[in-house]
């Protein structure tokens, strides 16, 4: 953790995409959040994505955004890129992955999301998925059908989401040794490499740029984002954050809708 009481060296900001920088009440970024960020990248401050979405998921945010990122982490920490050519993925374990898939056969109520290298799909289309959906707004992506079971021989998967209750999660998970789940949104998880998370592509970028901990800021909201507000140096869990990432972050700032970017970039002296 860094001294509070000294202005930190901070290098990187990382940001969670959903109920950070993106409002669930306007699904937009808020203005103080975008003049945030560019003042960052004006300082020489290097400032990164850090989210659950596949990269065919992120579009759909970062496409409205004016602002550009120095790299992305996404798939919860299995992708990690940049602008330079620079790529790193960390696939499921196949085995795990064709448990989980028979589990849905014999669970065909429970709709899924499938992410794989290049492309991101259901398996069905549920009353629950359409409700999710709809809170999302304009930020949720297009839903795409597919089979995954033709696609299990030749196909990598890097995340899969199924829309499950958490006692049903840890079910699925006994059965999956290689597997760990992370949930920013009551109603599904997202099952990962048990190696995985956050922090993993947090770390490949600091290996990059030869960062340590007390150089790096990150902001979150959801469940998902407990172990990298833990992890960096500086973890900031905004006013609308769920119980679990308030206690790990270092600060709370104010919610999404009332500047709470900005306002905790402030009250560190990093801006």
């Amino acid at each position: 953790m860094a001294d509070h009481g000294m202005t930190p060296d901070i290098k990187a900001v990382f940001f969670d995409i959903d109920g950070t920088l993106t409002s669930f009440v306007t699904h937009e970024v808020p203005a103080s959040t975008i003049d945030a960020i560019h003042a960052l990248r004006a300082k020489g401050v290097k400032v990164f994505i850090c989210t659950g979405r596949s990269p065919v998921y992120m579009g759909v945010v970062l496409d409205a955004l004016p602002v550009e990122f120095d790299g992305i982490v996404g798939l919860n920490g299995q992708y990690c890129a940049d602008g330079s050519g620079f790529e790193d993925w960390l696939a499921m374990d196949p085995t795990d992955v064709a448990t989980i898939v028979r589990w849905l056969d014999d669970h065909p109520s429970v709709a899924c999301n499938f992410c794989e290298r290049d492309r991101a799909y259901f398996d069905r289309v549920t009353d629950e998925l359409r409700t999710t959906w709809a809170k999302l707004g304009r930020t949720a992506p297009k839903v795409e059908l597919c089979d995954p079971h033709p696609r299990l021989a030749d196909h990598a998967f890097y995340q899969i989401s199924p829309y499950v209750d958490p006692a049903t999660e840890a079910e699925l998970l006994a059965l999956c040794p290689n597997t760990a789940g992370v949930r920013w949104h009551p109603d599904f998880t997202d099952l990962i490499p048990a190696q995985g998370g956050k922090p993993r592509g947090m770390r490949r970028f600091m290996e990059r740029y030869g960062w340590d901990r007390g150089q790096v800021m990150a902001f979150g909201d959801g469940g998902n984002d407990e172990t990298m507000l833990a992890f960096a140096g500086i973890g900031v869990a905004m006013g609308n954050a769920t119980a679990g990432p308030k206690a790990a972050a270092d600060y709370v700032t104010d919610d999404v809708d009332h500047d709470g970017v900005a306002n905790a970039l402030r009250h560190f002296g990093v801006l």
